[in-house]
Protein backbone atom coordinates (compact mmCIF):
# COMPACT_ATOMS: atom_id res chain seq x y z
CA UNK A 1 0.00 0.00 0.00
CA UNK A 2 0.91 3.20 -0.68
CA UNK A 3 1.95 5.75 1.68
CA UNK A 4 -0.67 8.11 0.37
CA UNK A 5 -3.21 5.82 0.70
CA UNK A 6 -2.40 5.04 3.72
CA UNK A 7 -2.49 8.64 5.09
CA UNK A 8 -6.25 8.94 3.41
CA UNK A 9 -7.19 5.68 5.03
CA UNK A 10 -6.03 7.35 8.39
CA UNK A 11 -8.46 10.15 7.89
CA UNK A 12 -11.10 7.78 7.41
CA UNK A 13 -10.80 5.57 9.84
CA UNK A 14 -10.57 8.71 12.43
CA UNK A 15 -13.48 9.78 11.31
CA UNK A 16 -15.08 6.84 11.98
CA UNK A 17 -13.47 5.45 15.09
CA UNK A 18 -15.31 5.01 18.08
CA UNK A 19 -13.71 7.10 20.87
CA UNK A 20 -13.23 5.38 24.12
CA UNK A 21 -13.86 8.87 25.82
CA UNK A 22 -11.54 7.47 28.54
CA UNK A 23 -9.51 10.28 29.27
CA UNK A 24 -10.67 10.74 32.93
CA UNK A 25 -11.68 14.38 32.43
CA UNK A 26 -14.78 13.37 33.54
CA UNK A 27 -13.38 12.38 37.23
CA UNK A 28 -12.23 15.90 37.47
CA UNK A 29 -14.89 17.98 39.08
CA UNK A 30 -14.02 21.59 39.92
CA UNK A 31 -14.96 22.92 43.38
CA UNK A 32 -17.37 26.49 42.54
CA UNK A 33 -16.35 29.93 43.36
CA UNK A 34 -19.43 31.66 45.08
CA UNK A 35 -17.94 35.33 45.12
CA UNK A 36 -15.12 35.12 42.38
CA UNK A 37 -14.21 38.88 41.95
CA UNK A 38 -14.21 39.34 37.96
CA UNK A 39 -15.32 40.27 35.19
CA UNK A 40 -15.14 38.87 31.54
CA UNK A 41 -13.16 42.12 30.76
CA UNK A 42 -10.40 40.93 33.02
CA UNK A 43 -9.68 37.87 31.51
CA UNK A 44 -6.93 37.11 29.24
CA UNK A 45 -6.18 33.99 27.38
CA UNK A 46 -2.82 34.36 26.60
CA UNK A 47 -0.35 31.50 26.97
CA UNK A 48 3.32 31.01 26.36
CA UNK A 49 4.51 28.09 25.13
CA UNK A 50 8.57 27.20 24.94
CA UNK A 51 8.47 31.05 24.38
CA UNK A 52 5.81 31.31 21.66
CA UNK A 53 3.07 33.86 22.85
CA UNK A 54 -0.41 32.14 21.75
CA UNK A 55 -3.38 34.01 21.46
CA UNK A 56 -5.45 31.03 23.18
CA UNK A 57 -4.44 27.99 25.07
CA UNK A 58 -5.59 26.01 22.49
CA UNK A 59 -4.66 24.69 18.96
CA UNK A 60 -5.35 22.71 15.90
CA UNK A 61 -3.39 19.74 16.14
CA UNK A 62 -1.75 17.55 14.36
CA UNK A 63 -3.95 15.19 11.46
CA UNK A 64 -3.02 14.99 8.46
CA UNK A 65 -0.23 14.93 5.85
CA UNK A 66 0.51 13.70 2.48
CA UNK A 67 -2.19 11.70 0.65
CA UNK A 68 -2.29 13.70 -2.20
CA UNK A 69 -5.37 16.81 -2.90
CA UNK A 70 -7.46 15.63 -0.39
CA UNK A 71 -5.63 16.02 2.31
CA UNK A 72 -4.22 19.25 0.93
CA UNK A 73 -7.85 20.79 0.48
CA UNK A 74 -8.14 19.66 4.16
CA UNK A 75 -4.74 21.19 5.75
CA UNK A 76 -5.47 24.76 3.41
CA UNK A 77 -8.71 24.94 5.19
CA UNK A 78 -7.40 24.18 8.71
CA UNK A 79 -5.00 26.98 7.77
CA UNK A 80 -7.85 29.26 7.07
CA UNK A 81 -9.59 28.59 10.16
CA UNK A 82 -6.15 29.25 12.27
CA UNK A 83 -5.68 32.56 10.61
CA UNK A 84 -9.61 33.68 10.84
CA UNK A 85 -9.62 32.52 14.71
CA UNK A 86 -5.75 33.64 15.38
CA UNK A 87 -5.05 30.51 17.38
CA UNK A 88 -1.88 28.09 16.15
CA UNK A 89 -1.95 25.11 13.93
CA UNK A 90 0.11 21.80 13.48
CA UNK A 91 0.36 20.10 10.40
CA UNK A 92 0.56 15.98 10.34
CA UNK A 93 3.50 14.01 10.12
CA UNK A 94 5.85 15.78 7.50
CA UNK A 95 7.95 12.21 7.01
CA UNK A 96 6.16 11.75 3.63
CA UNK A 97 7.11 14.67 1.70
CA UNK A 98 10.75 14.52 2.91
CA UNK A 99 10.85 11.12 1.67
CA UNK A 100 8.61 11.98 -1.56
CA UNK A 101 8.84 15.33 -2.69
CA UNK A 102 5.89 15.27 -4.84
CA UNK A 103 3.90 15.33 -1.60
CA UNK A 104 5.40 18.68 -0.08
CA UNK A 105 2.86 20.64 -1.46
CA UNK A 106 0.08 19.37 1.33
CA UNK A 107 1.90 20.98 3.93
CA UNK A 108 3.27 24.06 1.78
CA UNK A 109 0.08 25.09 1.42
CA UNK A 110 -0.97 25.43 5.23
CA UNK A 111 1.91 28.50 5.03
CA UNK A 112 0.68 30.34 1.58
CA UNK A 113 -2.85 30.05 3.47
CA UNK A 114 -1.65 31.55 6.89
CA UNK A 115 1.46 33.65 5.94
CA UNK A 116 1.59 35.36 9.60
CA UNK A 117 0.41 31.96 11.76
CA UNK A 118 2.22 30.37 14.70
CA UNK A 119 2.54 26.92 12.76
CA UNK A 120 4.21 23.98 13.96
CA UNK A 121 6.14 21.24 11.83
CA UNK A 122 6.05 17.50 12.61
CA UNK A 123 8.42 14.81 12.34
CA UNK A 124 9.09 11.14 14.12
CA UNK A 125 11.37 10.08 16.58
CA UNK A 126 13.81 8.08 13.68
CA UNK A 127 14.21 11.53 12.40
CA UNK A 128 17.57 12.54 11.82
CA UNK A 129 19.00 16.43 12.60
CA UNK A 130 18.83 17.10 9.07
CA UNK A 131 15.30 15.63 8.54
CA UNK A 132 13.99 17.98 11.13
CA UNK A 133 15.91 21.18 9.94
CA UNK A 134 14.03 19.97 6.18
CA UNK A 135 10.39 20.10 7.98
CA UNK A 136 10.83 22.98 9.12
CA UNK A 137 12.25 24.77 6.35
CA UNK A 138 9.05 23.20 4.14
CA UNK A 139 6.54 25.36 6.30
CA UNK A 140 8.53 27.86 7.81
CA UNK A 141 7.73 26.12 11.52
CA UNK A 142 7.80 28.32 14.59
CA UNK A 143 7.92 25.25 16.24
CA UNK A 144 8.62 21.81 15.86
CA UNK A 145 6.92 18.92 16.96
CA UNK A 146 8.30 15.50 17.17
CA UNK A 147 5.57 12.59 17.96
CA UNK A 148 6.01 9.07 20.04
CA UNK A 149 4.24 6.58 17.98
CA UNK A 150 5.58 3.38 18.97
CA UNK A 151 2.08 1.92 19.74
CA UNK A 152 0.69 2.79 16.16
CA UNK A 153 3.90 1.42 14.52
CA UNK A 154 3.92 -1.44 16.24
CA UNK A 155 0.38 -2.48 15.21
CA UNK A 156 1.10 -1.38 11.59
CA UNK A 157 1.96 -4.71 9.54
CA UNK A 158 4.53 -2.42 7.81
CA UNK A 159 5.49 -0.08 10.96
CA UNK A 160 8.87 0.09 12.41
CA UNK A 161 10.19 -2.80 15.03
CA UNK A 162 13.22 -1.32 16.07
CA UNK A 163 13.08 2.46 18.56
CA UNK A 164 16.28 2.36 19.95
CA UNK A 165 18.37 5.96 20.07
CA UNK A 166 14.77 7.84 19.91
CA UNK A 167 15.97 10.11 22.76
CA UNK A 168 19.48 10.51 21.45
CA UNK A 169 18.30 11.98 18.33
CA UNK A 170 15.35 14.30 20.30
CA UNK A 171 18.40 15.53 22.06
CA UNK A 172 20.61 16.15 18.89
CA UNK A 173 17.34 17.48 17.57
CA UNK A 174 16.50 19.76 20.12
CA UNK A 175 20.65 21.39 20.23
CA UNK A 176 20.39 22.33 16.72
CA UNK A 177 17.44 23.76 15.90
CA UNK A 178 16.83 27.40 16.30
CA UNK A 179 12.81 26.97 17.09
CA UNK A 180 10.92 25.20 20.12
CA UNK A 181 10.69 21.63 20.17
CA UNK A 182 7.95 19.67 21.21
CA UNK A 183 7.62 16.39 21.72
CA UNK A 184 4.20 14.96 21.74
CA UNK A 185 2.49 11.22 22.46
CA UNK A 186 0.10 9.88 19.90
CA UNK A 187 -2.48 9.06 22.07
CA UNK A 188 -0.99 6.42 24.58
CA UNK A 189 -0.01 8.92 27.27
CA UNK A 190 3.46 10.44 28.50
CA UNK A 191 4.44 8.69 31.73
CA UNK A 192 6.52 10.31 34.75
CA UNK A 193 9.16 7.76 33.50
CA UNK A 194 9.22 9.11 29.95
CA UNK A 195 8.65 12.78 31.26
CA UNK A 196 11.80 12.86 33.60
CA UNK A 197 13.89 11.46 30.37
CA UNK A 198 12.61 14.05 27.96
CA UNK A 199 13.38 16.82 30.86
CA UNK A 200 17.29 16.32 30.53
CA UNK A 201 16.80 17.37 26.98
CA UNK A 202 16.84 20.79 25.59
CA UNK A 203 13.15 20.24 24.28
CA UNK A 204 10.44 23.26 25.25
CA UNK A 205 7.84 21.05 25.87
CA UNK A 206 6.12 18.17 26.75
CA UNK A 207 2.35 16.98 25.09
CA UNK A 208 0.78 14.24 27.32
CA UNK A 209 -1.48 13.31 24.60
CA UNK A 210 -3.32 10.53 26.06
CA UNK A 211 -5.52 7.73 26.23
CA UNK A 212 -8.96 8.55 25.28
CA UNK A 213 -9.33 9.84 22.14
CA UNK A 214 -8.14 9.10 18.32
CA UNK A 215 -7.23 5.64 19.24
CA UNK A 216 -4.84 4.50 16.24
CA UNK A 217 -4.35 1.42 17.40
CA UNK A 218 -7.67 0.64 16.84
CA UNK A 219 -7.56 2.80 13.22
CA UNK A 220 -4.51 0.23 12.07
CA UNK A 221 -6.50 -3.04 13.30
CA UNK A 222 -9.27 -1.74 10.82
CA UNK A 223 -7.05 -1.79 7.99
CA UNK A 224 -6.00 -5.50 8.94
CA UNK A 225 -7.25 -8.95 9.14
CA UNK A 226 -4.54 -9.95 11.54
CA UNK A 227 -5.67 -7.74 14.66
CA UNK A 228 -3.60 -6.70 17.67
CA UNK A 229 -6.18 -5.90 19.98
CA UNK A 230 -4.68 -5.75 23.18
CA UNK A 231 -3.34 -2.63 21.97
CA UNK A 232 -6.86 -1.29 21.52
CA UNK A 233 -6.88 -0.42 24.94
CA UNK A 234 -3.45 0.71 25.85
CA UNK A 235 -2.45 3.75 27.33
CA UNK A 236 -2.13 6.20 29.92
CA UNK A 237 -5.53 8.35 30.18
CA UNK A 238 -5.45 11.81 29.24
CA UNK A 239 -5.98 13.37 32.79
CA UNK A 240 -3.42 11.28 34.61
CA UNK A 241 -0.79 11.63 32.06
CA UNK A 242 -1.20 15.28 32.44
CA UNK A 243 -0.78 14.98 36.10
CA UNK A 244 2.18 12.72 35.28
CA UNK A 245 4.12 14.88 33.23
CA UNK A 246 3.52 18.14 35.15
CA UNK A 247 5.27 16.61 38.01
CA UNK A 248 7.70 15.44 36.21
CA UNK A 249 9.29 17.92 34.16
CA UNK A 250 9.95 22.00 34.48
CA UNK A 251 8.90 22.30 30.81
CA UNK A 252 5.63 23.67 29.41
CA UNK A 253 3.39 20.80 29.50
CA UNK A 254 0.60 20.46 26.53
CA UNK A 255 -2.40 18.62 26.87
CA UNK A 256 -4.42 16.57 23.86
CA UNK A 257 -6.01 13.20 23.49
CA UNK A 258 -10.11 13.22 23.77
CA UNK A 259 -10.37 16.91 24.27
CA UNK A 260 -13.71 17.56 22.59
CA UNK A 261 -15.49 19.84 25.08
CA UNK A 262 -14.60 23.29 26.36
CA UNK A 263 -15.22 21.65 29.85
CA UNK A 264 -12.16 19.30 28.99
CA UNK A 265 -9.94 22.12 27.71
CA UNK A 266 -10.69 23.89 31.16
CA UNK A 267 -9.92 20.41 32.71
CA UNK A 268 -6.66 20.11 30.73
CA UNK A 269 -5.82 23.90 32.08
CA UNK A 270 -6.57 23.47 35.93
CA UNK A 271 -4.57 20.15 35.92
CA UNK A 272 -1.37 21.98 34.77
CA UNK A 273 -0.83 22.01 31.16
CA UNK A 274 -0.20 25.37 29.34
CA UNK A 275 -1.77 24.86 26.62
CA UNK A 276 -4.01 21.89 24.40
CA UNK A 277 -4.03 20.43 21.20
CA UNK A 278 -7.44 19.43 19.35
CA UNK A 279 -7.38 17.33 16.19
CA UNK A 280 -10.72 14.58 15.99
CA UNK A 281 -13.17 16.72 16.81
CA UNK A 282 -11.87 19.68 15.13
CA UNK A 283 -11.41 17.57 12.08
CA UNK A 284 -15.08 15.74 12.22
CA UNK A 285 -16.44 19.16 11.88
CA UNK A 286 -14.62 20.85 8.77
CA UNK A 287 -15.62 17.04 7.28
CA UNK A 288 -19.10 17.00 7.96
CA UNK A 289 -20.34 20.59 8.64
CA UNK A 290 -17.69 22.70 6.32
CA UNK A 291 -15.06 25.47 7.29
CA UNK A 292 -17.43 28.37 7.91
CA UNK A 293 -18.88 25.93 11.23
CA UNK A 294 -15.10 24.99 12.27
CA UNK A 295 -14.40 28.75 12.57
CA UNK A 296 -17.56 29.07 14.95
CA UNK A 297 -16.72 26.17 16.74
CA UNK A 298 -13.50 27.37 17.88
CA UNK A 299 -14.30 30.86 18.53
CA UNK A 300 -17.59 29.19 20.85
CA UNK A 301 -14.40 27.65 22.85
CA UNK A 302 -12.79 31.02 22.49
CA UNK A 303 -15.79 32.40 24.39
CA UNK A 304 -16.98 29.58 26.85
CA UNK A 305 -13.36 29.33 28.33
CA UNK A 306 -13.81 33.45 29.30
CA UNK A 307 -16.54 32.32 30.51
CA UNK A 308 -15.67 29.72 33.00
CA UNK A 309 -12.69 31.30 34.24
CA UNK A 310 -14.14 34.51 35.23
CA UNK A 311 -16.97 32.37 37.16
CA UNK A 312 -14.08 31.12 38.92
CA UNK A 313 -11.89 34.23 39.54
CA UNK A 314 -9.27 33.47 37.08
CA UNK A 315 -7.59 36.29 35.18
CA UNK A 316 -5.34 34.16 33.48
CA UNK A 317 -3.70 30.70 32.49
CA UNK A 318 -1.15 30.79 35.39
CA UNK A 319 -4.18 31.10 38.02
CA UNK A 320 -6.22 28.19 36.55
CA UNK A 321 -3.27 25.74 38.17
CA UNK A 322 -4.34 26.91 41.28
CA UNK A 323 -8.04 25.99 40.91
CA UNK A 324 -9.29 23.69 43.57
CA UNK A 325 -10.39 20.19 41.98
CA UNK A 326 -11.92 16.64 43.48
CA UNK A 327 -10.16 13.71 41.64
CA UNK A 328 -12.38 10.92 41.79
CA UNK A 329 -13.00 7.48 40.30
CA UNK A 330 -10.35 5.65 38.26
CA UNK A 331 -8.14 8.72 37.99
CA UNK A 332 -7.60 9.51 41.76
CA UNK A 333 -6.85 5.37 42.38
CA UNK A 334 -4.34 5.70 39.46
CA UNK A 335 -3.31 9.23 40.73
CA UNK A 336 -3.23 7.39 44.20
CA UNK A 337 -1.06 4.59 43.71
CA UNK A 338 1.32 6.34 41.33
CA UNK A 339 2.33 8.29 44.39
CA UNK A 340 1.08 12.03 43.36
CA UNK A 341 -1.31 12.80 46.56
CA UNK A 342 -4.53 13.57 44.17
CA UNK A 343 -6.18 14.93 47.35
CA UNK A 344 -3.58 17.77 47.72
CA UNK A 345 -5.36 19.11 44.34
CA UNK A 346 -8.71 19.81 46.74
CA UNK A 347 -7.19 22.15 49.08
CA UNK A 348 -5.60 24.42 46.01
CA UNK A 349 -6.13 28.35 46.46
Amino acid sequence: MSRAKRKLDHIEYALSDRQSGKTGFDEVVIVHQSLPDSSVDDVSLHSEVGGLLLSSPFFINAMTGGGGDETSEINASLARAAKETGIALSVGSQMSAIKDKQERHTYEVVRKENPEGLIFGNIGSEATVSQALEAAEMIEADALQIHLNVIQELAMPEGDRAFNGALERIARIADDLTIPVIVKETGFGISREAAVKLDQTSIAAIDAGGYGGTNFSSIENNRQERKKLFFNEWGIPTAASIVETVHATSKDVLASGGIHKSSDLLKSLILGASAAGIAGSFLRILTEQGEGQLIEEIKYFQDDLVMMMTALGCKNIADLHHVPVILKGDLYHWLSVRGFSPELMSRRS
